[in-house]
């Protein structure tokens, strides 16, 4: 990106956050800086800000609350000296992440059972046996999807 300022509208559009968002963040002390003017009060961003908000967005988007995402933006902005802190907090957050894939993996799993034996039975014209107390449990279906992975 160049050094162009860009409108509030135009970071919308590329980072995918709603005006309102951006506002939001900007309130919440999740930017790094104040927000550029214009001479006529509109906000004017930087590419350095839209890659930033991006980053917020990943962050966002794995489930980073917003007060570590405030955290992590105030240690950023310290600058250099805190590199142990913003590794500690995103250290924390990747282990929570990591958490939450095995048990997505997990659910995956077990659906993936379920939807093979829907298809079996549908094939076979049985479906109308499923739920009927003949077909395997929950407990049934982690151990074929274990068995299977």
């Amino acid at each position: 990106m160049s050094d162009e300022s860009l409108t509030i509208g135009e970071v919308s559009e590329r980072t995918g956050l709603g005006i309102h968002t951006l506002r939001y963040y900007e309130r919440q002390g999740l930017l790094l800086g104040s927000v550029g003017r214009s001479s006529g009060g509109q906000r004017r961003y930087s590419a350095f800000d839209v890659e930033w908000l991006q980053l917020c967005n990943r962050f966002r988007a794995c489930g980073m609350p917003l007060s570590d995402i405030r955290r992590y933006a105030e240690l950023v902005a310290a600058g250099p000296g805190n590199e142990q802190q913003r590794l500690e907090l995103l250290r924390t957050h990747e282990i929570r992440v990591r958490a939450e894939l095995a048990q997505m993996t997990e659910n995956l799993a077990v659906i993936e059972a379920k939807a093979r034996l829907y298809a079996e039975h549908v094939e076979s014209g049985t479906a109308g046996t499923l739920w009927t107390g003949q077909t395997p449990t929950c407990l049934a279906l982690e151990a074929m999807a274990n068995r299977d992975s």
